[in-house]
């Protein structure tokens, strides 16, 4: 079977009341694959991150809630920000500007009008 890799996914579920944001937790704590999760109730979203394939969790607290669930996005932790020891991250080299300005200060240029 496939392995579970680690995510980071947004979904949207109508929240209407705080009893629904107290159920949608409830769930969500028993829910053994989660890490972390955040519910914003203004913006009717609910992110959690963790091992688990997004749409089995979708799936799970479809049911449960007995409301419709939207996968908004999801995000791979495992190939970049961090979860596997193996892949470290690299910045970007910082901007250089490819072209050298004069430093003359007593040549003026104006651009030509026509």
């Amino acid at each position: 079977m496939s392995e579970k890799k680690q995510y980071c996914v947004v979904m949207r579920i109508n929240l209407d009341c705080n009893a629904c944001c107290r159920k949608a937790r409830r769930i969500i704590i028993n829910m053994k694959e989660v890490d972390t999760h955040m519910i914003n109730k203004k913006e009717r979203q609910v992110i959690l991150c963790g091992r688990f394939r997004p749409s089995d969790v979708a799936v799970k607290l479809q049911k449960k809630m007995k409301r419709r669930v939207e996968i908004l996005e999801v995000e791979d932790l495992a190939n970049g920000h961090g979860g596997e020891e193996g892949h470290e991250y690299e910045p970007e080299p910082p901007y250089e500007q490819p072209y050298e300005y004069s430093q003359q200060s007593d040549h003026m240029t104006t651009p030509l009008l026509c």
